[in-house]
């Protein structure tokens, strides 16, 4: 007796899996990452719901078709007001579910491969803000003796220095820090629970070493750069002792009032200071964690000095170089995560 062909999993089980299974174990996903790829889930469950009157729990992977994904799209761009850039960011969700799904439900393989035909939009990307080595030191600034002032100079220069995000810099312990003279590093736990070291300069070293000292009772577990009450800083708190460091560096360079200095704006001015003083960008992909080198040549195309530095070689060879909510199981279970 033949045996009957296994059934293909269900829309619902295939989502079920795709976050509880792929994203979370095989992945390895942060919880704040998961989260932005359930949202758009979300958003895109609701539409579909609207737009089908099929709740989630009863929708079909052939209902996604490039028609739906299309009409959410634009849903997204002229009802919900959503830039390019997070239009491109919830059809990223979108494939890369189908992606997944594609090898769990061969039999759809045809109705995925014409829903992943959907393109990106193209748009204008910003030139990247970033601060001259100048601007930069005197955001860093010399300390005075209040412990504020010493945790924050130790925080942007070690920002600086290793061009961390600052999910990574806020996670830093004691015992992520080797001071030894001859291979001082910082161990970073980036996106995706990554991890990468790099190494540091001397004046950093002898910071952390004098805020050490002067925070005798810290262990190896202790946050290294810990807010009043002993904790961890939050996102906030380094944003908004940033924007008081880049105040007082405004008086000294005025240009400082009219750019608005976030913690990435640090990450983003290591990232330029490296590649202007010839530092391979397969190096600087690595020292900033980036997971694909084509996020490291954005900052190739960014760098307006090193155009004009080739514009120069090229015409002078000889000169030199200067929501929804609905009451569906799927959706409780997204929820959950």
């Amino acid at each position: 007796m033949s045996k009957q062909p296994k059934a293909p999993p269900s829309f619902a089980a295939l989502v079920q899996a795709y976050f509880a299974e792929y994203l979370t174990q095989q992945r390895a996903l942060s919880a704040q990452t998961i989260a932005a790829y359930r949202d758009g889930f979300v958003l895109f469950l609701a539409f579909a719901e609207s737009r089908l009157g099929k709740s989630p729990a009863t929708m079909a992977l052939a209902d996604v078709t490039p028609e739906l994904i299309m009409a959410f799209l634009d849903h997204l761009e002229r009802q919900r007001h959503n830039s390019v850039r997070s239009r491109n960011a919830r059809l990223a969700v979108l494939r890369s579910f189908l992606k997944f799904a594609a090898h769990r439900d061969v039999a759809s393989l045809q109705v995925i491969e014409r829903a992943l035909g959907v393109p990106v939009k193209r748009f204008e990307r910003p030139l990247f803000g970033y601060l001259s080595r100048e601007e930069m030191l005197a955001v860093i600034g010399a300390p005075d003796d209040s412990w504020l002032s010493q945790r924050d100079h130790v925080l942007f220069l070690l920002m600086y220095n290793t061009g961390a995000r600052v999910s990574e810099i806020i996670g830093v312990k004691v015992g992520d820090v080797v001071l030894d003279d001859n291979a001082a590093c910082v161990h970073l736990h980036g996106k995706g629970r990554k991890q990468r070291s790099v190494p540091l300069w001397r004046s950093t070293v002898k910071a952390v070493r004098a805020w050490l000292r002067l925070n005798s009772q810290f262990d190896a577990a202790s946050a290294l750069l810990p807010n009043r009450n002993g904790n961890a800083m939050t996102r906030s708190n380094v944003t908004k002792r940033l924007m008081l460091a880049a105040r007082t560096a405004a008086t000294q360079y005025p240009r400082l009032t009219k750019q608005r200095v976030s913690p990435h704006t640090i990450r983003h001015t290591t990232a330029m200071h490296l590649l202007q003083a010839g530092v391979d960008i397969s190096v600087i992909a690595l020292w900033l964690g980036h997971e694909s080198p084509v996020t490291t040549h954005h900052y190739v195309e960014a760098d307006l000095t090193m155009k004009e530095r080739a514009l120069a070689k090229l015409h002078e060879p000889d000169v030199k170089i200067q929501r929804y909510r609905a009451p569906d199981s799927l959706l409780d279970f997204l929820k959950t995560l």
